[in-house]
């Protein structure tokens, strides 16, 4: 007898980016660390990604767990498209299609290497060099992280500097304009309670 398959569901969920619509599913999507593709990207590494930026209002997609978070242009709202974009991924996840190539899944913790392809040799991201380094990112992965996924979006220590933390905001966050409010009044001052070598906190594009 074979197994049956447990049904497809998808809803649409707004974001604190009105650019940014946040599509939830009720299986896994992404086991691994979240993947951003823009339209400039090459999309190949996930057939899903790259169908959905076939759609000429899609800018970019961004795959994490469970959801998918898709930001248009200023062309149009996401009232006239967001039915078509939520039957469009309901459809092709029910057909069962390929999410993202087995090769292209990437670990939590993003290596040296795979940034150094986007922003040179001087930047680190989540490489760890100190105790202090270490207890950030638990910080971040406790009490931050939770709140900026359930939003569309992710969070992500590149380093700690003079007394700034440097942080990736990718997702909906990415050019969310209440993004730097967040930055500024949620992030930032946790991280200078809980750590007085913390003076301020910034945020880089990847």
């Amino acid at each position: 007898m074979p197994a049956r398959k447990i049904p497809i569901t998808v809803y649409a969920e707004m974001t604190p980016n009105p650019d940014v619509m946040k599509f939830v599913v009720n299986k896994v999507l992404n086991p691994g660390a979240p993947l951003d593709y823009s339209s400039s990207d090459d999309p190949s590494s996930s057939p899903l990604a790259e169908a959905i930026l076939n759609f000429p209002f899609v800018e970019n997609v961004f795959i994490s767990n469970n959801y998918v978070s898709v930001t248009k242009n200023d062309k149009i709202e996401w009232d006239m498209v967001v039915m078509e974009t939520r039957n469009f991924i309901s459809d092709y996840l029910r057909d069962d299609k390929e999410i993202i190539k087995e090769g292209a899944l990437q670990p939590h913790a993003i290596k040296e290497e795979q940034l150094k392809e986007k922003k040179g040799d001087d930047v680190k991201f989540n490489i760890s060099t100190s105790e202090l380094d270490e207890k950030i990112i638990d910080a971040l992965n406790e009490y931050i992280r939770p709140a900026v996924e359930n939003d569309g979006g992710s969070i992500d220590f590149v380093e700690f500097k003079d007394g700034i933390v440097k942080v990736a905001l990718r997702g909906a966050c990415s050019g969310c304009p209440s993004s730097t409010v967040t930055l500024k009044q949620g992030i930032e001052g946790l991280l200078m309670r809980m750590f007085p070598e913390v003076k301020g906190v910034e945020s880089i594009s990847l």
